[in-house]
Protein backbone atom coordinates (compact mmCIF):
# COMPACT_ATOMS: atom_id res chain seq x y z
CA UNK A 1 0.00 0.00 0.00
CA UNK A 2 1.59 3.21 -0.91
CA UNK A 3 1.39 6.25 1.90
CA UNK A 4 0.01 9.32 0.89
CA UNK A 5 3.41 12.48 0.59
CA UNK A 6 0.67 14.93 1.35
CA UNK A 7 1.44 15.26 5.52
CA UNK A 8 -0.87 14.72 8.15
CA UNK A 9 -2.45 17.60 10.35
CA UNK A 10 -3.24 16.65 14.28
CA UNK A 11 -6.36 17.53 15.72
CA UNK A 12 -4.91 21.13 16.97
CA UNK A 13 -3.15 21.99 13.76
CA UNK A 14 -6.74 20.76 11.97
CA UNK A 15 -8.53 23.07 14.46
CA UNK A 16 -6.47 26.25 13.88
CA UNK A 17 -6.84 26.06 10.19
CA UNK A 18 -10.28 26.23 10.43
CA UNK A 19 -10.13 29.23 12.44
CA UNK A 20 -8.12 30.72 10.31
CA UNK A 21 -9.91 29.71 6.96
CA UNK A 22 -13.47 31.28 9.16
CA UNK A 23 -11.38 34.55 10.23
CA UNK A 24 -10.42 34.93 6.76
CA UNK A 25 -14.06 34.34 5.33
CA UNK A 26 -15.59 36.96 7.95
CA UNK A 27 -13.28 39.57 7.16
CA UNK A 28 -13.26 39.66 3.47
CA UNK A 29 -17.24 39.58 3.72
CA UNK A 30 -16.73 42.62 5.90
CA UNK A 31 -14.69 44.18 3.79
CA UNK A 32 -16.85 44.00 1.09
CA UNK A 33 -19.93 45.08 2.92
CA UNK A 34 -18.02 48.30 4.08
CA UNK A 35 -17.39 48.83 0.70
CA UNK A 36 -21.08 48.69 -0.84
CA UNK A 37 -22.41 50.50 1.88
CA UNK A 38 -19.30 53.22 2.73
CA UNK A 39 -20.16 56.58 1.72
CA UNK A 40 -18.16 60.21 2.35
CA UNK A 41 -19.09 62.23 5.34
CA UNK A 42 -21.86 64.54 4.79
CA UNK A 43 -21.04 68.10 5.78
CA UNK A 44 -22.97 71.26 5.47
CA UNK A 45 -22.34 74.89 6.36
CA UNK A 46 -24.66 77.81 6.64
CA UNK A 47 -22.80 81.38 6.35
CA UNK A 48 -23.95 85.08 6.35
CA UNK A 49 -24.74 88.17 8.64
CA UNK A 50 -24.31 87.66 12.22
CA UNK A 51 -26.65 91.48 12.57
CA UNK A 52 -28.94 93.11 11.03
CA UNK A 53 -31.11 95.92 11.67
CA UNK A 54 -35.15 95.91 12.24
CA UNK A 55 -36.80 95.08 9.35
CA UNK A 56 -34.27 94.39 7.37
CA UNK A 57 -33.60 91.35 4.92
CA UNK A 58 -30.47 89.40 5.20
CA UNK A 59 -29.20 86.29 2.77
CA UNK A 60 -27.64 83.40 4.36
CA UNK A 61 -26.01 80.82 2.15
CA UNK A 62 -26.70 77.04 2.83
CA UNK A 63 -24.43 74.38 1.39
CA UNK A 64 -23.72 71.14 1.88
CA UNK A 65 -21.67 67.52 0.11
CA UNK A 66 -21.30 64.02 1.11
CA UNK A 67 -23.75 61.83 2.57
CA UNK A 68 -25.18 58.66 0.34
CA UNK A 69 -26.33 61.35 -2.09
CA UNK A 70 -22.62 62.16 -3.37
CA UNK A 71 -20.36 59.55 -4.61
CA UNK A 72 -16.84 59.15 -3.58
CA UNK A 73 -15.63 61.15 -6.82
CA UNK A 74 -18.26 64.17 -6.34
CA UNK A 75 -20.71 63.10 -8.25
CA UNK A 76 -24.14 63.69 -7.16
CA UNK A 77 -26.56 60.66 -7.35
CA UNK A 78 -29.16 60.96 -4.83
CA UNK A 79 -30.56 64.24 -2.67
CA UNK A 80 -29.55 67.02 -0.57
CA UNK A 81 -32.74 68.67 0.92
CA UNK A 82 -33.38 70.49 4.00
CA UNK A 83 -35.66 72.41 6.34
CA UNK A 84 -35.38 75.41 8.21
CA UNK A 85 -37.01 77.38 11.10
CA UNK A 86 -36.27 80.45 12.80
CA UNK A 87 -37.35 80.55 16.98
CA UNK A 88 -36.68 84.16 18.91
CA UNK A 89 -38.47 86.22 21.93
CA UNK A 90 -41.02 87.38 18.71
CA UNK A 91 -41.46 86.04 15.39
CA UNK A 92 -44.74 87.24 14.61
CA UNK A 93 -43.13 89.04 11.78
CA UNK A 94 -39.85 87.45 11.42
CA UNK A 95 -39.81 85.51 8.39
CA UNK A 96 -36.96 82.76 6.85
CA UNK A 97 -37.91 81.46 3.43
CA UNK A 98 -37.69 78.66 2.01
CA UNK A 99 -39.02 76.23 4.87
CA UNK A 100 -37.76 73.81 2.82
CA UNK A 101 -36.32 72.46 -0.09
CA UNK A 102 -33.60 70.67 -2.16
CA UNK A 103 -29.75 72.30 -2.63
CA UNK A 104 -28.79 72.53 -6.07
CA UNK A 105 -25.13 71.58 -7.13
CA UNK A 106 -24.53 71.65 -3.57
CA UNK A 107 -26.06 75.02 -2.24
CA UNK A 108 -29.77 76.83 -1.70
CA UNK A 109 -30.26 80.38 -0.68
CA UNK A 110 -32.20 81.37 2.45
CA UNK A 111 -33.55 84.81 3.36
CA UNK A 112 -34.30 85.84 6.28
CA UNK A 113 -36.48 89.07 7.04
CA UNK A 114 -36.16 90.75 10.91
CA UNK A 115 -39.46 92.18 12.60
CA UNK A 116 -39.17 95.81 13.98
CA UNK A 117 -38.34 95.01 17.21
CA UNK A 118 -34.65 94.15 18.66
CA UNK A 119 -33.85 90.24 19.62
CA UNK A 120 -31.75 87.69 19.02
CA UNK A 121 -32.75 85.10 16.80
CA UNK A 122 -31.76 81.35 15.99
CA UNK A 123 -31.72 79.99 12.70
CA UNK A 124 -32.21 76.14 12.91
CA UNK A 125 -31.66 74.02 9.42
CA UNK A 126 -31.62 70.38 8.88
CA UNK A 127 -29.92 68.75 5.70
CA UNK A 128 -30.45 65.08 4.82
CA UNK A 129 -28.40 63.75 2.24
CA UNK A 130 -30.50 60.96 0.85
CA UNK A 131 -30.34 57.63 -1.92
CA UNK A 132 -32.10 54.91 -2.47
CA UNK A 133 -32.22 53.40 1.56
CA UNK A 134 -29.66 55.20 2.74
CA UNK A 135 -29.96 58.75 4.50
CA UNK A 136 -27.48 60.95 6.97
CA UNK A 137 -28.67 64.30 8.72
CA UNK A 138 -26.85 67.01 9.85
CA UNK A 139 -27.95 69.90 12.26
CA UNK A 140 -27.07 73.62 11.88
CA UNK A 141 -28.03 76.54 14.09
CA UNK A 142 -27.03 80.20 13.48
CA UNK A 143 -27.46 82.75 15.88
CA UNK A 144 -28.33 86.39 14.56
CA UNK A 145 -28.66 89.78 16.59
CA UNK A 146 -31.47 92.22 15.10
CA UNK A 147 -30.27 95.70 16.55
CA UNK A 148 -31.74 99.60 15.69
CA UNK A 149 -29.49 100.76 12.48
CA UNK A 150 -28.45 104.44 12.26
CA UNK A 151 -29.71 105.83 9.41
CA UNK A 152 -29.46 108.99 7.01
CA UNK A 153 -32.61 110.20 4.74
CA UNK A 154 -32.17 112.76 2.17
CA UNK A 155 -34.64 114.54 -0.41
CA UNK A 156 -32.69 114.83 -3.56
CA UNK A 157 -33.92 117.04 -6.30
CA UNK A 158 -33.78 117.13 -10.10
CA UNK A 159 -33.04 120.94 -10.88
CA UNK A 160 -32.16 120.42 -14.75
CA UNK A 161 -34.66 120.87 -17.69
CA UNK A 162 -33.79 117.17 -18.66
CA UNK A 163 -34.28 113.51 -17.30
CA UNK A 164 -31.90 112.12 -15.50
CA UNK A 165 -30.04 108.81 -15.67
CA UNK A 166 -29.91 106.50 -12.22
CA UNK A 167 -26.85 107.34 -10.33
CA UNK A 168 -24.99 105.86 -7.25
CA UNK A 169 -24.43 108.29 -4.36
CA UNK A 170 -21.61 107.39 -1.77
CA UNK A 171 -21.89 107.74 1.87
CA UNK A 172 -18.91 108.46 4.29
CA UNK A 173 -19.33 108.01 7.87
CA UNK A 174 -16.80 110.51 9.49
CA UNK A 175 -14.92 110.82 6.95
CA UNK A 176 -14.73 106.89 5.62
CA UNK A 177 -17.09 105.23 2.79
CA UNK A 178 -19.52 102.97 4.54
CA UNK A 179 -21.75 102.61 1.76
CA UNK A 180 -23.64 103.62 -1.76
CA UNK A 181 -27.27 104.67 -2.12
CA UNK A 182 -28.84 103.77 -5.45
CA UNK A 183 -30.28 106.83 -6.58
CA UNK A 184 -33.27 106.19 -9.13
CA UNK A 185 -33.66 108.23 -12.73
CA UNK A 186 -35.49 111.15 -12.18
CA UNK A 187 -37.54 113.26 -14.43
CA UNK A 188 -36.74 117.53 -15.08
CA UNK A 189 -38.28 119.35 -11.44
CA UNK A 190 -38.58 115.74 -9.46
CA UNK A 191 -37.40 114.63 -6.74
CA UNK A 192 -36.95 111.50 -4.32
CA UNK A 193 -36.23 110.49 -0.99
CA UNK A 194 -33.28 108.48 -0.75
CA UNK A 195 -32.03 106.57 2.39
CA UNK A 196 -29.10 104.22 4.25
CA UNK A 197 -29.29 102.15 7.27
CA UNK A 198 -25.80 101.61 9.03
CA UNK A 199 -25.54 97.92 11.25
CA UNK A 200 -23.33 97.77 13.65
CA UNK A 201 -22.54 97.52 17.42
CA UNK A 202 -19.17 98.47 17.75
CA UNK A 203 -19.75 102.25 17.38
CA UNK A 204 -17.52 104.13 19.78
CA UNK A 205 -19.33 106.49 22.48
CA UNK A 206 -19.90 109.99 21.03
CA UNK A 207 -21.41 111.92 18.39
CA UNK A 208 -20.80 110.33 14.74
CA UNK A 209 -21.46 111.91 11.49
CA UNK A 210 -22.80 110.75 7.68
CA UNK A 211 -22.27 112.92 5.08
CA UNK A 212 -23.16 112.65 1.15
CA UNK A 213 -22.41 114.61 -1.94
CA UNK A 214 -23.44 115.25 -4.94
CA UNK A 215 -20.84 117.48 -6.28
CA UNK A 216 -20.62 114.92 -9.52
CA UNK A 217 -23.47 115.53 -10.48
CA UNK A 218 -22.18 119.48 -11.65
CA UNK A 219 -25.01 121.04 -9.91
CA UNK A 220 -27.90 119.51 -12.40
CA UNK A 221 -28.87 117.42 -8.76
CA UNK A 222 -29.33 119.07 -5.98
CA UNK A 223 -30.19 118.07 -2.20
CA UNK A 224 -33.65 119.53 -0.41
CA UNK A 225 -32.01 122.22 1.30
CA UNK A 226 -30.56 123.71 -2.37
CA UNK A 227 -26.95 122.81 -1.35
CA UNK A 228 -24.15 119.28 -2.73
CA UNK A 229 -23.72 118.44 0.27
CA UNK A 230 -25.68 117.01 2.89
CA UNK A 231 -24.77 115.53 6.52
CA UNK A 232 -26.54 114.26 10.11
CA UNK A 233 -24.99 114.05 13.41
CA UNK A 234 -26.04 111.24 15.24
CA UNK A 235 -25.18 110.34 19.27
CA UNK A 236 -23.97 106.62 20.48
CA UNK A 237 -24.49 106.24 24.37
CA UNK A 238 -21.85 104.60 26.28
CA UNK A 239 -20.52 104.42 29.75
CA UNK A 240 -17.52 106.63 30.36
CA UNK A 241 -14.91 105.73 32.47
CA UNK A 242 -15.41 109.04 34.99
CA UNK A 243 -18.91 107.62 36.00
CA UNK A 244 -17.92 103.70 35.96
CA UNK A 245 -14.87 105.38 38.21
CA UNK A 246 -17.59 107.50 40.59
CA UNK A 247 -19.64 104.76 40.84
CA UNK A 248 -17.31 102.29 42.49
CA UNK A 249 -15.74 105.25 44.59
CA UNK A 250 -19.60 105.43 45.97
CA UNK A 251 -20.30 101.71 46.49
CA UNK A 252 -16.86 101.40 48.38
CA UNK A 253 -17.68 104.90 50.30
CA UNK A 254 -21.30 103.61 50.99
CA UNK A 255 -19.81 99.82 52.35
CA UNK A 256 -17.32 101.78 54.45
CA UNK A 257 -20.18 103.60 55.79
CA UNK A 258 -21.99 100.57 57.10
CA UNK A 259 -18.78 98.82 58.64
CA UNK A 260 -17.95 101.89 60.29
CA UNK A 261 -21.52 102.22 61.74
CA UNK A 262 -22.01 98.65 63.22
CA UNK A 263 -18.58 98.91 64.85
CA UNK A 264 -20.12 102.10 66.22
CA UNK A 265 -23.00 99.88 67.67
CA UNK A 266 -21.31 96.80 68.31
CA UNK A 267 -19.29 98.83 70.88
CA UNK A 268 -22.32 100.73 72.22
CA UNK A 269 -24.02 97.69 73.06
CA UNK A 270 -20.71 96.37 75.02
CA UNK A 271 -20.60 99.42 76.93
CA UNK A 272 -23.85 98.95 78.40
CA UNK A 273 -23.43 95.63 79.36
CA UNK A 274 -20.77 96.90 81.48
Amino acid sequence: MERSSLPRFGPVAARFALLALLLTSVGLTAMGGAHATAYPELKANLSGPTLIGTSQAASYALTATGGPAVGFNGTQVGTLSFTSSVAGANTTNVLLTPSAGVLVNGSVSLSLTASNITETLVLSVEVTSHYLNSNATENLTYRVVVIQPYTLSASVVNQSNYGTAPFNLSVLLDGSPVGRIKVPGMLAGASTQVSYSYVSNSLSPGWHTFSVSLVEQHGLILFGNGQTQYSVSFYVNGVSENDTLWYVTGVAAFVGAVFIWLTSVGARRRRRKR
